[in-house]
């Protein structure tokens, strides 16, 4: 469908796959939502004017807080602490200019490594060369407190009032010890809807759910460097595709008739990431849902409506799908593109047991992730023989959907005899390196063949 954006905005539109026919008295409709940006007039991440640092210039359009763990345990080895300060150092060479940045050392406590004044400098040739000369400051000791770190650079985008585009990176070691659980999640909550964060762990102390607790509430990914020599590359990506973000704030806006209900709404690529517990009202019949910030890019997302039952000849519109951008005060949000999902019942058995091929491959993808999790905590439970049922069932799913990524990091983990039947045998010498990248890549998906 045709994008409904403004010339200054990127363009979206939303393609909807489905089997809109059900049988006599069905109530469940299914639906993936492609939604695709492209292009756009807003500066987003790309460069200002050389001059966006003179008093009058116009205000920073996007800005980044790099969280860099400087717990104790980065010192062993020291290749982690000194990785570290490079990947860093790389990511401040690629903030472009005109973009608002800080850089802050993590341990129990939170403390302003660059510009230490507690607001954002701004991207220039100077400050990036300055900042990278305060990186001498990241030094190890102390605890680990991610929550602390998450306060701190909300504070520092806070100061900035006027800059919609935030994106933390935060990288960590290790657990988060120096503070409860309870302590972590209250910090999420706090700081949720405030900016967008990519976690990652280096090595393979740290915690998969920790780090997937925080990436998931704050719509960003996570990923593990198990090398310190992997980070600099790391770092670089993930500031690349900050700055090229162009659009805060987009919400998948659903909207349902009467007796009609949403089941769940999911991204389902390029990871899995549930939205349902996220929904805010937004009028009559109709919620929002998060998606966060946009570059040209394109996602899938999966939505499940119940709606009344109905009797073959019944047609209905189960849902209006809507990609809205909020505008400032009171002013309703803009509609960047729609798309409908029907529901059409009929008596035609052909029609109506065919299953989306779209719906089909991404209902089997949540599977394959599933599998894996329940796999691998099975085998830290000790339980090899549900262990090696789960991963096979994943290898299974990620050889018939076309998932080599995923499967090749099984591989790691189990030998495989059959991928088309599942058949597998757990390795006796699977490193934590592998266990814990499987783990950590275990909800990336890939598309449908074509």
């Amino acid at each position: 469908m045709a994008s409904l954006a403004k010339s200054n905005l990127p363009r979206f539109d939303v393609d909807i796959f489905q089997n809109e026919y059900l049988a006599d008295g069905a109530r469940e409709v299914n639906a993936i939502v492609t939604v695709t940006a492209t292009g756009g007039g807003t500066s987003g991440g790309r460069p200002l004017p050389t001059d966006a640092t003179a008093p009058g210039a116009p205000a920073q359009s996007s800005a980044v807080v790099i969280l860099v763990d400087c717990s104790g345990s980065m010192e062993y080895p020291a290749t982690k602490m000194r990785g570290a300060r490079e990947a860093t150092a790389a990511a401040v060479d690629t903030v472009r200019d005109g973009v608002a940045f800080a850089v802050v050392a993590g341990t129990h406590e939170a403390k302003e490594v660059y510009p230490s004044d507690g607001g954002l400098a701004v991207a220039g040739p100077a400050t990036r060369a300055a900042a990278k000369e305060s990186l001498r400051r990241l030094t190890s000791g102390g605890g680990t407190a991610m929550g602390t770190w998450l306060a701190k650079a909300d504070r520092l985008f806070l100061s900035r009032r006027d800059i919609a585009l935030r994106h933390a990176i935060l990288l960590t070691d290790g657990k988060n010890e120096h503070e409860s659980a309870a302590d972590l999640d209250r910090a999420i909550a706090q700081v949720t809807g405030h900016f967008t964060a990519d976690c990652r762990g280096v090595g393979t102390d740290w915690r998969v759910d920790e780090l997937r607790k925080i990436s998931s509430a704050l719509l960003g990914s996570v990923d593990i460097v198990a090398e310190p020599s992997g980070l600099v590359d790391d770092f670089r990506s993930m500031m690349e595709n900050a700055m090229g973000k162009q659009v805060a704030d987009v919400a998948l806006r659903v909207w349902t008739p009467a007796n009609a209900v949403v089941k769940f709404v999911k991204q389902v690529a390029p990871s899995m990431e549930d939205l349902s517990g996220r929904r805010t009202e937004a009028g009559p019949r109709a919620g929002d849902y998060p998606t966060g910030s946009w570059g040209d890019e394109s996602r899938d997302y999966h939505v499940c409506i119940e709606v009344p039952a109905a009797g073959v000849g019944n047609v209905m519109l189960a849902a209006r799908i809507s990609l809205v951008l909020p505008q400032p005060g009171e002013a309703s949000p803009e509609v960047l593109s729609q798309g409908l999902v029907k529901a059409v019942w009929t008596d035609d058995l052909a029609s109506s047991t065919r299953i989306s091929p779209q719906v089909a491959h991404y209902t089997g993808q949540a599977e394959l992730a599933s599998s894996i999790q329940e796999g691998l905590e099975a085998q830290r439970a000790g339980d090899f023989t549900r262990a090696t049922a789960k991963l096979g069932a994943a290898v299974r799913i990620a050889h018939a959907t076309g998932n080599d990524g995923t499967f090749k990091l099984l591989q790691k983990v189990v030998d495989v005899v059959d991928p088309k039947e599942g058949t597998v045998r757990f390795r006796k010498d699977v490193s934590e390196a592998d266990s814990k990248t499987l783990e950590t890549r275990s909800t990336k998906t890939v598309r449908v063949k074509k």
